[in-house]
């Protein structure tokens, strides 16, 4: 038998654009002879031609063999060989063969032998090897999931995918090209496959990519040239993301990012045209390498003359006159050109809340407006300007839809859309419509977007899509710590969209009946020796239909007094609180849509058997709290109520009760001359305090049978008011905004009937986070960060006694600044980082008022908002002043935060 064999070199393919190589490879074996050159092309079925010394045979039988998992009768079907057929070895079919195999892209090794000439005739033997298929990706090097996953999905390596040398070639490449692009000079990428041992022979390998990013580069300067008006400094700032690297600018990196570096490049020629400079652009810009791991920026500009504001005449506009037009541009002759403003005031679709005369229009149902800004003449310094507008058809809403909500009802979702079919189209009702549902909180904010479907311009109308991702509206707390001898846990439940109508439907428990966009807690506290129940339901609709809400709430407490010495309850003595309460709640349409006003009407029984301690002066006893709170609220915080970037939250609530002395004819500060309110001993005989027996005309009041009736229902109104403005300091890309919260805080306590007082309920106890407290007076934490709970008694007592401190406040102000910067956004968890200063005071009377004489703190922390959590957080802050008892500083205090907001 004499061996003959025909290689051809690899199928030679176009790599991705980050290469543009031509690979080929050619596989060697023990060959009679090799036919590595090809003289021309001819088609498969043209005449063959011999090759060199190629003879002349006649076809005879044709076998396929080697590694492959196709069968030979589709193998010999692509060679279009047929026994018979009169062919030249070597010719030049053979080599058009061996060339169509390999077009195929199928095969990694393709080889002819001749196995047997008889009377010239020659069989063929076509041994084949299968290019390996892909059978997993392994990447390391690289940490997240996310980027590993893009890069996969990036190189189309899918399993199956044919594994060739251009594949592996072209992923290397392009993996080293993307990291370089984002600043990773350095970064090298090592490709591997590995064989897959199997039985089934099906030619499998695993590609192992290893990626060693090495560090970023840094930019060590820009060097900017051709700027002659305005400074390296001014221009370097209009550079939001390229910065260099500086020993002070620890609040942005100096990596290089060539993304970034686009847009910076950009925002330094709209800085020059801000300024007056129509012409300025970038003439050109050099990357520089400076060492392993800096770089250099050179950036070379052309200026150009700088320009004024001529004419500005409009054109096509109907609706709004001149004059109008004219006042909404806010720009006159004479100004000095600046393109950038120009075109924010016609149109800014950066910021859709902008006031131009884009939005100007279609607040009033103008969507399909547009609008043309043309020099009409150029002359010297001066450019005169028109605006041709297109107004178009006023535009109406067909159809509107929500997209997205499998928990949320649809009927909860449609109530609180400003847009409705028919209405005709405003901008503003489609912005405030995205707030509104990202307010609910029951969609991810960060996700919401309203798409425009089928918009007509010559019909004049379109409809409106909502598309909404549904976020946990549920929350769990759980809570421990000690306090007053012992500890204390708690467990609350929130279900912040639940269902009441679901609650007799099995199928609705998953786990509970959700959608409705009701609220249900429930919340247990508990020691030894204290026991606090809670359960409240809020609907935001009342009936469904109207935009009224409709709260009402339960509670009860019953504390047992403590012996600490003995270390347990004495369960003979205690305080028992009952509370209600029902409330309502309107979102006002004038003269603001931000404003909510709320009344509610409660009750709490006070009921003290045997309890005496320095709360109160009783002991044996009841106090009944009857009022009724009225609130107004204003809150224009944009879009995400986790993390607001924007806008404010005022609230002002006056809380009452009856006023009892102006029918009840009882003379309070007579009292102490009643025989039913003097101080007597265990046989009935009136004493005087040291104990002595004295006659009726030398009796004392018993300050506790007294106090005891001035309180048995409580008299007293407190007004409060809370201010939050968020401000966007800095914005460092998508959801990495720098926030500064501002925060004034005021509350007092007043009495009706000066001879009746200040009940000692209600009251105000400054310091602290507010965890681990219990409330079994009514009273109110206010927190202050870097002090312990309950620690700052007013500031005009003189006297620092426990019996002082357990008064609490009538007065109280406080002042906070916060920074912020969120970490992530994202439905599953927001993070954010903060600093902040503060500080806050209590007073017990108006003329020792002083709102610049605080307790001052600062400190940092971290805030986590998980949907099954709420909010959760942590604080780090360090108290100026000294609480009582001290003479120094406070020092550092630690705050837990668990489901609320200082």
């Amino acid at each position: 038998m004499k061996p003959f064999t025909i290689i051809k070199t690899e199928n030679e393919d176009l790599e991705k654009q980050v290469s543009n190589l031509v690979s080929v490879f050619m596989t060697k074996r023990i060959l009679a002879f090799v036919i590595i050159c090809f003289t021309f092309s001819i088609a498969a079925n043209a005449q063959d031609l011999p090759i060199g010394n190629g003879k002349k045979y006649t076809l005879g039988k044709i076998k396929v063999t080697g590694s492959t998992r196709y069968n030979e009768g589709t193998v010999i079907s692509f060679t279009r060989l047929k026994t018979g057929d009169e062919i030249y070895i070597p010719g030049q079919r053979l080599s058009n063969v061996i060339k169509k195999l390999w077009d195929l892209d199928m095969f990694s090794d393709i080889e002819f032998y001749i196995t047997n000439v008889k009377d010239g005739v020659a069989d063929l033997e076509l041994v084949i090897t299968d290019i390996p298929k892909l059978s997993e990706v392994r990447i390391q090097g690289i940490k997240k999931k996310k980027d590993k996953e893009e890069l996969i999905d990036e190189n189309k390596l899918k399993i199956g995918v044919n594994v060739t040398e251009n594949l592996i070639t072209n992923t290397k490449n392009y993996i080293e090209n993307k990291y370089k692009k984002d600043g990773y000079f350095n970064a090298k990428v090592a490709i591997n496959t590995v064989e897959v041992k199997d039985t089934t022979n099906n030619n499998l390998v695993n590609m192992v990519v290893n990626i060693d990013t090495g560090d970023k580069v840094k930019i060590k300067d820009i060097d900017i040239i051709g700027n002659e008006q305005i400074s390296d400094a001014r221009l370097k700032r209009a550079m939001k993301d390229t910065k260099e690297k500086r020993f002070y600018r620890f609040w942005k990196r100096s990596k290089f990012n060539r993304e970034d570096y686009q847009t910076d490049k950009q925002n330094l020629v709209n800085k020059l045209k801000e300024n007056g400079y129509r012409d300025a652009r970038i003439i050109s810009d050099s990357l520089i390498k400076v060492d392993k791991n800096n770089i250099a920026l050179k950036i070379k500009l052309e200026e150009g003359d700088k320009y004024y504001i001529g004419n500005i005449d409009f054109v096509g506009n109907t609706v709004y006159t001149d004059d109008f037009l004219h006042r909404a541009l806010g720009i006159k002759k004479g100004d000095t050109y600046n393109g950038v403003l120009m075109n924010e005031r016609i149109e800014d679709p950066k910021d859709p809340n902008a006031t131009n005369i884009s939005t100007i229009y279609r607040n009033n149902g103008y969507l399909f407006s547009s609008f043309n800004l043309v020099e009409t003449n150029v002359y010297k310094d001066t450019i005169d300007f028109e605006l041709r507008i297109t107004e178009g058809k006023e535009a109406y809403f067909d159809e509107i839809r929500v997209v997205g909500n499998n928990k949320t009802k649809d009927h909860v979702i449609y109530r609180n859309l400003l847009t409705k079919p028919g209405q005709k189209y405003n901008q503003q009702d489609v912005v405030s419509t995205v707030r509104e549902l990202g307010s609910l909180g029951f969609f991810d904010a960060e996700q919401l977007s309203p798409e425009f479907i089928d918009p007509d311009p010559q019909t004049g109308t379109l409809s409106l899509e909502y598309n909404v991702v549904e976020a946990g509206a549920s929350q769990i707390e759980l809570q421990g710590g000690y306090g007053g001898g012992g500890f204390i846990g708690t467990l609350g439940l929130s279900f912040n969209n639940f269902s009441l109508a679901g609650i007799f439907d099995k199928d609705a428990y998953k786990p509970v009946p959700m959608g409705d966009g009701q609220s249900l807690s429930l919340r247990a506290q508990a020691s030894t020796y204290y026991q606090t129940y809670s359960l409240s339901f809020v609907e935001p609709w009342l009936g469904g239909r109207k935009p009224v809400q409709l709260s009402t709430s339960f509670s009860y407490t019953r504390q047992f007094l403590y012996d600490y010495r003995a270390r347990k309850a004495n369960r003979d003595r205690s305080f028992d609180i009952l509370g209600v309460s029902v409330g309502f709640g309107k979102r006002l349409t004038e003269p603001d849509p931000y404003l909510q006003i709320s009344h509610a009407v409660g009750f709490q029984r006070y009921d003290l058997n045997n309890y005496n301690t320095g709360l109160f002066t009783y002991g044996d006893g009841f106090s009944n709290n009857f009022t009724y709170t009225l609130g107004i609220t204003r809150d224009n915080t944009r879009y995400n109520p986790i993390f607001p970037v924007g806008g404010s939250v005022f609230s002002i609530t006056a809380k009452f009760t009856p006023p009892y002395s102006l029918w009840n004819g009882v003379d309070y500060d007579d009292l102490k001359n009643h025989r039913e309110y003097q101080l007597e001993d265990d046989n009935g005989n009136l004493i005087d305090r040291n104990g002595n027996r004295v006659t009726p005309d030398n009796a004392v009041g018993d300050q506790s049978k007294i106090d005891q009736e001035k309180y048995k229902w409580l008299e007293f109104y407190k007004v409060k008011f809370k201010g939050d403005w968020y401000t966007t300091l800095a914005n460092f890309g998508e959801n990495k905004n720098l926030v500064l919260r501002t925060n004034v805080e005021y509350g007092f306590l007043g009495a009706y009937n000066q001879e009746r007082g200040i009940p000692p309920f209600e009251r105000f106890y400054l310091g602290g986070d507010g965890l681990g407290s219990y409330s079994l007076d009514g009273r109110e934490t206010i927190r202050l960060r870097g002090y312990p709970n309950q620690s700052l008694i007013p500031l005009d007592r003189t006297s620092l006694s426990q019996a002082s401190q357990d008064d609490g406040a009538t007065i109280y102000n406080k002042y906070s600044l916060e920074l912020r910067f969120p970490i992530t956004l994202k439905p599953s968890a927001s993070i954010y980082a903060l600093t902040f200063l503060e500080g806050g005071a209590s007073y017990d009377n108006f003329k020792d008022f002083n709102p610049f004489q605080l307790n001052r703190s600062a400190g940092a922390g971290l805030r986590i908002f998980m949907p099954a959590f709420g909010l959760l957080g942590i604080d780090f802050g360090y108290g100026f002043d000294p609480i009582p008892g001290q003479s120094g500083a406070n020092g550092w205090e630690t705050h837990f935060i668990i489901g609320q907001q200082f």
